[in-house]
């Protein structure tokens, strides 16, 4: 891509405010053309979204205006198997919706920690959690390569779609490894590339916002995480993947290219 990492984050900040701020969805949501950096959808277009990508009837009742946007690419909450009194952190928490639904696993012992690095998305995530009335859910301004996080302090970290918008994947992995407590694990849905991106899609600043253009290969994902030091990797597609990302960009067969997938990976107890 013709342009630096700074711009490229500053595009993705720009385009997530404006979903922040709009009644609007993201392009890193299903039937969004990446063509505009942003879709309007209606209550029913997200529910429907929300669905395909995993989650329930039940997890979508209750939820403040907003917190749930239709974005994402999976459903990290569903497959954490989140325990009482667990400390969950989320990368790229947006609005808070997966932050409120670990909450509700982790209970009023546990504690949930959102990171965004978009301050339009932080405002509308601690205005929801003040309607919730949570005193355990926290919202923090911060970017994922460098996680405003203690060491060792983190039992589960979850994310969805948000990592491969990280120019530096690397740092992401190290951060996640370096928060999380001895046993802890990371559970996150994300974008792969399955195949070479071809040059247009690569070089296409509305793909990247879109979670198609700043996927990296599959197997990249996984040397990464064992050379990080995970154990127990596990990285397994979607089994509607084709249609959740051919529904995002229908006229350019990205589908042939990336795919969805759960990424897996713990830290060995000492």
């Amino acid at each position: 891509m013709n342009v630096n990492k700074e711009e490229i984050r500053e595009h993705i900040r720009k385009t997530y405010s404006k979903v922040a701020t709009q009644k609007s969805a993201g392009c890193c949501a299903g039937g969004c053309s990446c063509e505009t950096d942003v879709l309007n959808f209606t209550e029913d277009d997200i529910e429907e979204v929300s669905k395909k990508i995993g989650y329930s009837t039940e997890d979508l009742k209750s939820m403040p205006e907003k917190a749930n946007m239709g974005l994402g690419c999976g459903n990290p909450t569903a497959i954490a198997s989140l325990k009482e009194g667990e400390i969950v952190l989320d990368l790229g928490s947006g609005g808070g919706f997966d932050c409120f639904l670990a909450r509700k696993q982790v209970g009023e012992t546990g504690t949930v920690i959102g990171v965004d690095m978009t301050h339009d998305m932080l405002k509308l995530s601690r205005d929801n959690v003040k309607k919730l009335g949570y005193t355990n859910v926290e919202f923090r301004l911060g970017e994922i390569e460098n996680l405003p996080v203690a060491d060792l302090s983190v039992d589960v970290i979850i994310s969805n779609c948000v990592i491969n918008l990280s120019q530096e994947k690397n740092k992401v992995f190290k951060e996640a490894y370096r928060v999380l407590k001895n046993g802890g694990r990371l559970l996150v849905s994300d974008v792969v590339a399955t195949a070479k991106l071809p040059e247009d899609i690569k070089n296409d600043l509305s793909m990247m916002s879109g979670c198609i253009a700043g996927a990296e290969y599959v197997e990249n994902i996984r040397n990464i995480l064992q050379e990080t030091g995970f154990i127990n990797i596990k990285l397994t597609p979607k089994d509607n993947s084709k249609e959740i990302i051919h529904s995002w960009v229908p006229n350019k067969n990205v589908e042939d290219y990336v795919a969805s997938y759960i990424i897996e990976g713990s830290k060995a107890k000492i």
